[in-house]
C-alpha cells in the first residue's frame, strides 16, 4: 500500500480544515461591521439596534441569531416578529414587524395599546388616530359572574381586530355591557348594536352593506348578521 500519497492527502485536508476555521472565526475578514433594522413604524431602527445588542467585531459564523431575536422581543414588546439573517461577508440583518393596536384601554391620563392577539404591549400618552377606545361597563350584568372582565376584553379586541378597515377608521369607541351587549360608536354620532363577538366577520360585511345601503341613517343593528337593520337620521 502506498502510504505516502494518503498521508499527504490526509494532511492536505487537516490544513485546509484548519484554514478553513481560521477564516471564519480566527481571521478579520469574516467579522461583524454592520447591522441594520428595516420594517419600523412607531420604533426606531436605532431602538431595534440597541435592544439587538449584536456584538460587533465577533466572528459573523458564531453570533447566535436566536438569542439576538429573543433579546429584541423581550425589551421591546412593540414587536411582533425579529428575523436575525446573516448577510455574509461583514453584516446582520434585522427585519421587524411591530405589533398593530385594534383597542386602546384608558388608563389615567394615558392608553394601553391592545393588539389583535389581545397582547398589551404598550402604555402611550396620546390616543393613536384610528384606534377606538373600549368602555367597559357589565358591573351590572347578569352574566358578569360568568364572564370577567379579561373574557369581556377579549370579546371587544375580536371585534374590534376583525372590523373591515374602512369601518375600523370611523369607530370611535367599543362599549361593552355584557359578552353579548357589545355596541360601537361611530364618527358622526353614528352607533351600531353588535351584540356578543360570535360571527364578527358576517357582522363586519353586513355593516359594510348598510353603511353603503343607508349612508345617513344613525342607528345600526348587526346582531343578527342574517337581519340587519338601519334605522335614523
Amino acid at each position: 500500500m502506498r502510504r505516502g500519497p494518503v498521508l499527504a492527502s490526509l494532511a492536505a485536508a487537516v490544513l485546509l480544515a484548519s484554514g478553513g476555521t481560521w477564516v471564519l472565526y480566527g481571521s478579520s475578514w469574516l467579522r461583524v461591521e454592520k447591522v441594520t433594522a428595516t420594517g419600523t413604524d412607531v420604533l426606531t431602527p436605532e431602538q431595534v439596534l440597541a435592544a439587538a445588542a449584536v456584538p460587533v467585531g465577533s466572528p459573523l459564523v458564531s453570533v447566535d441569531t436566536d438569542e439576538i431575536e429573543s433579546r429584541v422581543r423581550g425589551r421591546l414588546p412593540r414587536i411582533d416578529s425579529v428575523d436575525a439573517v446573516r448577510a455574509w461577508p461583514h453584516g446582520i440583518g434585522l427585519k421587524v414587524t411591530e405589533r398593530k393596536p385594534v383597542l386602546l384601554i384608558k388608563k389615567d391620563a394615558n392608553f394601553v395599546e391592545v393588539d389583535a392577539s389581545g397582547v398589551r404591549f404598550d402604555t402611550v400618552p396620546k390616543a393613536p388616530a384610528g384606534v377606538p377606545v373600549l368602555e367597559l361597563n357589565a358591573g351590572g350584568s347578569p352574566s358578569a359572574r360568568r364572564f370577567d372582565e379579561e373574557r369581556l376584553l377579549h370579546e371587544a379586541v375580536l371585534v374590534a381586530g376583525s372590523l373591515p378597515a374602512p369601518i375600523a377608521k370611523e369607530t370611535v369607541q367599543v362599549k361593552v355591557g355584557s359578552y353579548d351587549s357589545i355596541v360601537l360608536e361611530l364618527t358622526g354620532g353614528r352607533s351600531v348594536r353588535w351584540g356578543s363577538g360570535e360571527q364578527s366577520d358576517a357582522k363586519g360585511r353586513a355593516l359594510t352593506a348598510l353603511l353603503k345601503a343607508a349612508p345617513k341613517a344613525g342607528h345600526f343593528d348587526v346582531s343578527v348578521p342574517t337581519a340587519p337593520a338601519a334605522a335614523g337620521s
